[in-house]
């Protein structure tokens, strides 16, 4: 009733590696996804996803928690909110090319629902395009570096409060998604 197992009855706190290895089976995912290599997952990422993965990394560096995909309100989906220590709220759209800025009709729509809005393209995109009071981040599927500050537009209260919350509840449903793939949830 108590301690734990021993090494050689598949116990982790014994010297072995194999011992060490069957511990694991029995502990969360996300304990030891960190520790993966970047490669082990091979999933094919479309472009803007690989962008959104190193801006996500980078805004980690800067000490904010982004998820991607979020959907503020009906007909919206930012390509990743990112929310920082005090509760500051951002919002970055990745674009992969001319073509693929030139279909966004919406970005206007997610300014009311952050406090800083960028874009993030790759080094070979034509950052004159991009609107002028806008961040600018150039991102790969490594890292990125903000060129450009977005202007800060501060967020009321009440949509503060309710941003974090459905920021949250994404974040939760996306962790739930991972533990338990059958799950049916709710992202609504």
């Amino acid at each position: 009733m108590g301690g734990a197992r021993p090494a050689a009855s598949g116990g982790a706190s014994g010297g072995s590696f194999l011992a060490k290895m069957r511990g694991i089976y029995r502990c969360s995912f996300f304990v030891h996804i960190s520790t993966m290599a970047d490669d082990l997952f091979t999933v094919e990422l479309k472009p803007g996803q690989v962008l959104a993965r190193g801006v996500c990394r980078h805004l980690l560096s800067l000490d904010f928690v982004s998820v991607e995909e979020l959907v503020p309100e009906r007909g919206l989906r930012v390509d990743v909110m990112a929310l920082g220590r005090k509760g500051e709220i951002w919002v970055v759209e990745c674009k992969s090319s001319r073509a693929d800025f030139q279909a966004d009709q919406k970005w206007q729509g997610y300014l009311p629902y952050c406090d800083r809005f960028f874009w993030a393209v790759d080094e070979s995109f034509p950052v004159e395009l991009l609107p002028e009071g806008t961040g600018l981040i150039l991102a790969d599927g490594y890292d990125a570096e903000i060129v450009r500050m977005a202007p800060e537009e501060k967020l009321a209260p009440a949509r503060r409060k309710a941003m974090v919350a459905k920021f949250a509840r994404h974040a939760a449903l996306r962790a739930q998604q991972v533990r338990d793939p059958g799950a049916r949830l709710s992202w609504g």
